[in-house]
């Protein structure tokens, strides 16, 4: 899943209205932009599996760190332990460690069964194959982002012309990358997904722009 993350990032501000979206935009994508940085340092490991007949034509061998569930858990505790010593907000910290949690959950649902519940080769994995269904992958991820979209922009105004071209920007950029993602071919190495993977914090400083030009409702 990659456009559904951001869609509850957005959808989060509604929730947690005093956090910036572009640490949102962290929290919900923090395992994917960490799983990057893993497999340029050979830690974590993916191939490209071009022609199994679903939507995502990688095949995630091992990813133990960043996304089995118990380590998932332990950088939810300590992304929103890190915010709550830094600006004392113990809901705002909450909300942050739970949608460091949501992207798991959300690849649970997108994922074929690649997903560890904890480090180590004898871990069970998991995983409900939306992705051998294109066009239902398409509605759900959609589905996602648009409603969080919706619930981003009923929470907050323009301040000015920045606010609001701003983020139209941020989502045309997000769109684009999702359409390459499922319409484009086959990445040409792990090592290319992996410096792509890291492009993705463009979309987060993008995102602190924007919500900086912008009031809550």
């Amino acid at each position: 899943m990659f456009i559904g993350h951001f869609g509850l990032g957005f959808g989060a501000k509604k929730a947690a209205s005093n956090i910036s979206l572009g640490t949102l935009f962290i929290a919900v994508q923090f395992l994917d932009l960490l799983w990057p940085v893993l497999l340029l340092l050979d830690i974590e490991h993916a191939v490209i599996k071009s022609g199994t007949g679903h939507s995502q034509p990688i095949d995630f061998t091992d990813y133990p760190v960043s996304h089995s569930l118990v380590m998932v858990i332990v950088w939810a505790l300590l992304f929103g332990s890190v915010y709550w010593i830094i600006k004392k907000n113990i809901k705002a910290a909450v909300i942050l460690g739970l949608c460091v949690i949501s992207h798991w959950v959300l690849d649970l649902i997108v994922h074929l069964p690649d997903l560890p519940l904890y480090p180590g080769s004898g871990s069970p994995k998991f995983g409900f194959e939306l992705w051998n269904s294109f066009w239902g992958t398409l509605l759900v991820e959609g589905g996602i982002f648009i409603t969080g979209l919706v619930l981003y922009m009923r929470s907050t105004n323009a301040k000015n012309n920045q606010g609001k071209i701003g983020l139209w920007i941020l989502v045309g950029l997000l769109l684009v990358s999702h359409t390459a993602n499922l319409f484009g071919p086959p990445p040409p190495s792990m090592n290319a997904v992996a410096w792509a993977g890291n492009l993705q914090w463009l979309f987060v400083i993008l995102a602190y722009w924007v919500d900086h030009n912008r009031s809550v409702v």
